[in-house]
């Protein structure tokens, strides 16, 4: 029975990271339809989403079995419960990019009011952010959970300076009012997606210390 359920386990942590995998790969698709106007990989995005939706729901299912029927002693129950908050973490980050491909088909073809420039760089901080995350789940390392946590205020001042200039070019022109709004909105997502990686170091960090951990509010 151990034996099984160790198999069981081992499955369930390479599962995860296969998850991981497809949060990561639906944020790229969405931020590079953003770039590139793609309108056919925006709608690409939305229905991968629904395979996020899907794997959400069976890992989920898993991880209830397994403590329902094995019940695991502290250690693998802080494990489950850790990636059953990641798995919640994960589903959002594919839910947030699809918000971002819904955004890129409604601006369509419309030329952007500005040139995106610190978009992309928050995009590709929040790429990195996840992939790290899931680096700290795979080595147990709480070390890198404080990496993570120092990206994330990168990004929260990169969507800090994106607001402002938006702002800015509202009150100049107020015939930029729905772009303007849209483009707030994908700064949002993507600070949502780098708040939902430093949840999973969060749930890491109880994972291996008992402990919880949260990331410093300045």
């Amino acid at each position: 029975m151990r034996e099984k359920y160790d198999e069981q386990l081992i499955r369930l942590n390479q599962d995860i990271l296969g998850m991981g995998a497809m949060a990561e790969k639906i944020l790229d698709m969405a931020i590079k339809a953003l770039l590139e106007k793609d309108y056919e990989l925006a709608c690409e995005v939305i229905e991968f989403e629904k395979e996020i939706d899907k794997k959400e729901a069976e890992l989920e299912e898993r991880c209830i079995n397994l403590i329902a029927l094995q019940q695991p002693l502290a250690k693998d129950l802080r494990r489950i419960t850790a990636i059953i908050k990641m798995i919640s973490d994960l589903e959002r980050i594919g839910d947030l990019s699809e918000n971002i491909a819904e955004i890129v088909i409604k601006i369509g073809k419309d030329e952007f009011i500005k040139p995106l420039v610190d978009t992309p760089k928050m995009a590709e901080i929040t790429k990195e952010m996840i992939k790290l995350s899931l680096d700290c789940f795979v080595k147990e390392d709480i070390v890198i959970a404080e990496k993570v946590f120092a990206m994330d205020d990168d990004v929260d001042n990169l969507y800090k300076e994106i607001y402002t200039e938006l702002l800015a070019i509202l009150g100049n022109d107020s015939s930029t009012m729905n772009q303007v709004v849209d483009l707030l909105f994908i700064g949002r997502y993507l600070e949502r997606i780098a708040d939902h990686s430093t949840n999973i170091c969060e749930h890491v960090y109880y994972m291996v210390t008992g402990e919880k951990k949260q990331k410093n509010k300045n």
